[in-house]
């Protein structure tokens, strides 16, 4: 390795550096003092150039961590110098890597052999862009003749691991870090793949040929068999790169040379099967050089050679009895998993048809019906190993599931549910008839387990959710089945509840309803969120022969759950059989039920769709009549909502229920204005508002709760005919909250009664329904929603006084005027603009006054304590606040002008600004919410009112300029795109004024900084570009920041162009530095106006001028070090 002096070290010296280093290897397996062992060895990958001792560890020693190490410390230090080394260096160090592998092929530590694999992979990477195409072919040429075998297998299965380890530095999902941008990586990982990937594949095929006779051979277990092992790995690594250079392959929906491929992008949820998807280039590879047929060849041939007329994995999983009770008697359950997976995989990459007859020609039944019973014996497992920890069977059942999921969700995109064949039908029955066996087993298991904090008690309804909805599609691969079968369950818990009351403990028969109650939820009806569900397809399509409603087995099964709910109503069988848990059970399904099958939007359409035929519309429109509008639908929903009343009024201190009849149950029924039509008419939709008036125990409910109870019966106001009905409804039901707080606020001695628990309570349960009502504010109800603001305007106020010491009163004073204003700025008029605006800046200086708020600036050192992040939500409502009222310059639909009434908006948001942002320090800005909102709302204002910088005092100036400099260097790319936004209005606005012949805002506000601030911000904004790592997705935001920054301040970027220019002693390089420096500025016709075009024209500059600059990455970062250097040196001196 020539030209790696390691300062001259000598003999001795190396030997020493050996010997500490075989301690210290030594130290650590032994726990020897490993803190000291550790940094020994740290000292050796962070010395410089320890090149020449790492060869002597290597060659030398006989301890194998100790050449480990050495390996490691090799690939460290070239990493961190490779800038400095020459190429004859460089290239020296890749060869000394794969001479040793290869001249060790045969030594038993593979995996020092394999980490210095690695590290000749990774420095391959490194030099990639730098190294020359002759270069290269000099590395591989020596790499294939190793392949070929013509140095003997031990050195044909490195050369083939040489590949692999170099292919998996080029994927960039298993790429190793090395301090460069991700265009390095993306350049490596296409030139890679356009150049040499195809070639690295044919290497692999022909190695695994040049074995495949002897291995083929009736003889014993020879050599060659690893280097075909490793070829075919090495062959199927290639296969799963994600391809991105031709344009018609894609990862999902790609044609794999069959007509029975799977063409669904969502079917697979935890496989990691993919698809072979390289393109067109790699037919003659692939297709016509009969690669295939060798493959296949070798198969049957391996098949032949153990004796075996099926497919190898069957002989781990069938028969399943047989598997899984030698598993059970101490055999490995490896092989079983793997056939497990092995069915995944075929799954992944066919339609059910034909998986299932994947085996009909060696088996009487298909592959779903050995699908079927195998995962029926793990289930039979699992009963009888009912434990909470995760054994074999778990993960097979989780396994097995996933390949039922994949095969049960359609292939065409339609969301609707897969076909199987007659015998796939019955084999999804029988297996859905244990699972459910199984769950109720584990249900009623569970009451007698002395373990209170038993899993199956304390899982959530949405963590079982994932497998719930596994078994619903297997449940509707045999609707005709399975719906009977959950319906008799039903009726035999239901009638020995009936027949057992007071006699017999009914907790297990509960139990078992409880788990019914959820898996028939997802059985019936799909997930809603951000949707409305539709009935599923299989419940749609089948029944045909069913014309009549009543005996429709859906409509038969819904009802006598209903009807059970009930029962709920009497308080007498509500002591005894509804416990909270199942009620909780009950409210979950009548909220997923309802969302699907309450009045659905498909009744209307039922009659128009004669796609199928006329018996199964007519089953069709019975399904979805009997629950519409003009059928049931009504009593159905009465008898909801009187449920729901009596939950919220007879669990006191039942969250968990509670939060469910409120955020899922009533929440639903308000998102249909069908279903609102009928809601506003009921009788007891009426008792609810009553009670949500005046019933003492519903002042009890939660937070959350309290607010979402209010924002439901606001929104059932879109069920009124008329926007004067809908408002006189909100302002009838918002009276008692306004009427207290105003005479609340009025009464003389509040001082003196405000901090008692009980009015505290009450205040903060008005302020949280009113905070629920303002989110629910909407065109039809937005007169109501503003009055009911106005009129509470002076009590907020004097609450705020009143309360300024009590932190959380003060945020819900706040949080309900953000809700408020950002509900109705957008529809108000100019005159009731005004009044809002005149509120807010009395409610901006009350706040100012008091100094609410400074807390968060003595507790910003502190805020690591989760407790402690509460104090700062006030400053977040604040920037909210000002968010909003930014809003009305973005969206107003009301009929006049705030400008014409001479509005301004920007006079309460500088307020604001002038308020908000001493209290916000960089610490602060650390945490998440509070930084993305104070960023939002800056980049907002600097963009619509860049005018505003100026009319700061110099104090907030110089904070808000701090606070950009520190999100541009953000972790969050939103907050940096948001800073080159604003960087971009504040820049253009005053090269804009400049060019007007105004002052703009060059001189605003620089008292305390050393220079101009677009000088500072072009300065720093070169730094992120040319020499820290930054996201490829954030060049064009940070081009149309740049552009008016140079347009600004072009003495100096012509100064620092021209500085790293004569810095630069390559004259080859110094001058291709010089026309790139020209080039980003005037290619592409670029001229000196900010117009769409130019922005264009820039940003196309500045990518070229990125993608050259990358190459020569190493020589810039020292310029501008010793640049910035320099300028520091030079400003200390005029300061001196």
């Amino acid at each position: 390795m020539q030209g790696f002096s390691d300062g001259g070290a000598d003999l001795g010296q190396l030997q020493t550096t050996m010997r500490n280093i075989e301690v210290a290897c030594t130290s650590i397996q032994m726990h020897i003092n490993p803190a000291a062992a550790e940094a020994t060895i740290l000292s050796l990958s962070q010395s410089p150039q320890p090149y020449m001792a790492c060869r002597f560890i290597l060659e030398n020693s006989q301890v194998p961590n100790a050449r480990f190490q050495a390996a490691a410390a090799i690939r460290d230090a070239a990493i961190r110098e490779w800038s400095s080394l020459s190429t004859e260096e460089r290239r020296s160090l890749i060869s000394f890597c794969l001479c040793f592998v290869m001249q060790h092929a045969s030594s038993p530590e593979g995996y020092v052999l394999a980490k210095v694999s690695s590290v000749a992979a990774q420095l391959m990477k490194r030099g990639w862009l730098d190294f020359t195409e002759a270069e290269k072919e000099t590395f591989f040429y020596q790499v294939n003749q190793a392949i070929l075998g013509a140095h003997g297998i031990d050195v044909q299965f490195i050369g083939v691991n040489f590949l692999e380890s170099l292919v998996s530095e080029f994927s960039p999902s298993t790429s190793s870090a090395m301090g460069l941008p991700r265009e390095f990586h993306e350049q490596c990982r296409t030139s890679l793949e356009l150049n040499y990937l195809k070639m690295f594949y044919c290497w692999a095929r022909d190695a695994a040929l040049s074995v495949t006779n002897k291995i083929i051979e009736p003889n014993a277990v020879i050599p060659e068999v690893k280097v075909c092992t490793a070829a075919l790995r090495l062959m199927l690594q290639i296969l799963n790169w994600e391809f991105r250079n031709d344009t018609t392959s894609m990862k999902a929906g790609i044609d794999v040379f069959s007509a029975g491929v799977r063409h669904d992008n969502g079917s697979s949820k935890r496989s990691e099967c993919v698809l072979v998807q390289p393109g067109p280039a790699w037919f003659d590879v692939l297709i016509s050089s009969g690669h295939v047929s060798w493959l296949l060849g070798l198969y049957a041939a391996l098949r032949q050679k153990f004796s075996r007329e099926e497919p190898y994995f069957l002989l781990w999983i069938d028969p399943p009895d047989v598997v899984s009770k030698a598993i059970e008697e101490g055999k490995s359950e490896s092989e079983m998993l793997d056939g497990c997976r092995a069915l995944l995989s075929i799954a992944t990459a066919t339609t059910p048809f034909v998986f299932d007859q994947l085996l009909k020609a060696i088996r009487p039944c298909g592959t779903l019906s050995l699908l079927s019973t195998l995962m029926c014996e793990v289930v039979k497992v699992l009963m009888t190993n009912n434990t909470d920890e995760e054994t074999w069977s778990w993960e097979a059942r989780d396994i097995l599931l996933d390949t039922w999921t994949i095969l049960l969700v359609p292939t065409d995109g339609s969301g609707g549910d897969a076909l199987l064949p007659p015998e796939g039908k019955h084999a999804a029955a029988n297996l859905f008839s244990m699972i459910v066996e199984s769950e109720l087993k584990v249900a009623s298991a569970s009451v007698t387990n002395d373990d209170g904090d038993s899993d199956y008690l304390q899982a959530s309804i949405s963590a079982m959710d994932e497998r719930l909805s596994s078994y619903a599609l297997i449940a509707r691969a045999a609707i005709d089945v399975t719906i009977p079968l959950l319906t008799r369950l039903f009726s035999e818990r239901f009638a020995r509840l009936h027949q057992g009351r007071g006699i017999i403990d009914p907790t297990e028969t509960l139990e078992e309803l409880y788990s019914l109650l959820l898996i028939t939820g997802h059985v019936l009806a799909d997930e809603g969120e951000g949707e409305t569900p539709l009935v599923p397809t299989a419940i749609k399509t089948h029944f045909a022969d069913i014309a009549e409603a009543e005996k429709h087995p859906v409509v038969v099964l819904s009802g006598s759950i209903i009807r059970f709910a009930e029962q709920s109503m009497d308080p007498e069988v509500r002591a005894t059989v509804f416990s909270p848990r199942l009620m909780e059970a009950v409210i979950w399904f009548l909220a997923r039920w309802s969302h699907t099958y309450l009045m659905p939007l498909e009744e209307t359409n039922c009659l128009s769709n004669d796609y199928q035929q006329h018996h199964s519309v007519n089953s069709k429109k019975a399904l979805l009549s009997f629950f519409g509008e003009h059928n049931q639908g009504q009593v159905v929903l009465d008898i909801i909502v009187r449920i729901s009343v009596m939950t919220l009024v007879s669990y006191p201190g039942e969250k968990d229920l509670q939060g469910l009849t409120c955020h899922h149950l009533l929440h639903t029924l308000v998102r249909r204005k069908t279903i609102c039509y009928q809601l506003v008419s009921l009788e007891s939709w009426r008792n609810l508002a009553n009670a949500f008036t005046n019933e003492k125990s519903l002042f009890l409910l939660s937070s959350a709760n309290q607010r979402s109870l209010a924002q439901t019966l606001v929104l059932s106001a879109s069920g009124l005919r008329n926007s004067e009905t809908a408002n006189q409804y909100v302002k009838g039901l918002m009276a008692h909250m306004t009427t207290y707080l105003v005479e609340l606020s009025n009464r003389s001695d509040l001082k003196s009664v405000a901090h008692q628990p009980d009015i505290i309570m009450s205040v903060s349960c008005l302020l949280e329904r009113l905070r629920g009502a303002a989110s629910a504010a909407g065109p039809r109800r937005q007169r109501a929603m503003y009055e009911i603001g106005i009129s509470v305007m002076n009590p907020v106020l004097h609450l705020l006084e009143v309360y300024k010491d009590e932190s959380a009163v003060v945020y819900l004073l706040l949080k309900f005027i953000v809700d408020w204003v950002d509900g109705q700025i957008s529809y108000l008029e100019s005159r009731e603009t005004a009044a809002v605006i005149d509120f807010c800046m009395r409610l901006l200086q009350l706040y100012s006054s008091h100094n609410i708020g400074k807390i968060s600036i003595s507790l910003s050192s502190t805020l690591l304590s989760e407790a402690k992040t509460e104090k700062y939500k006030d400053l977040r409502a604040l920037l909210q606040l000002l968010s909003s009222l930014c809003s009305k310059d973005l969206v107003d639909f009301s009929s006049d002008s705030v400008e014409a009434a001479g509005i301004n908006i920007s006079q309460v948001v500088f307020f604001g600004l002038h308020i908000v942002t001493p209290l916000i320090s960089l610490e602060l800005l650390k945490y998440p919410k509070l930084c993305h909102d104070y960023f939002s709302l800056l980049s907002h204002i600097l963009e619509v009112y860049p005018e505003t910088l100026a009319q700061l005092n110099s104090e907030a100036f110089v904070h808000i300029i701090g606070t950009l400099d520190f999100g541009l260097h953000h972790q969050d790319l939103e907050v940096v795109d948001m800073c080159l936004g604003a960087l971009k209005a504040l820049a253009a606005y005053n090269y804009r004024e400049i060019c007007a012949g105004k002052t703009g805002l060059v001189s605003a506000g620089l008292g305390n900084l050393p220079e101009g601030i677009f000088s500072r911000f072009l300065r720093s904004l070169l730094q992120l570009l040319l020499f820290e790592d930054y996201s490829p997705d954030l060049v064009s935001a940070a081009a149309d920041a740049l552009l008016p920054l140079i347009l600004c301040e072009q003495g100096l970027y012509q100064k620092l162009g021209n500085e790293l220019i004569e810095r630069q002693t390559n004259p080859a390089l110094k001058s291709r530095l010089a026309n790139a420096l020209h080039s980003l500025t005037s290619s592409n016709h670029l001229s000196s106006r900010l117009d769409r075009v130019n922005y264009q024209r820039f940003r196309k500059n500045l990518n070229s001028f990125l993608n050259w600059q990358n190459k020569r990455n190493g020589w810039f970062r020292f310029l501008w070090s010793f640049l910035n250097f320099s300028m520091h040196l030079e400003a200390l001196l005029l300061v001196v």
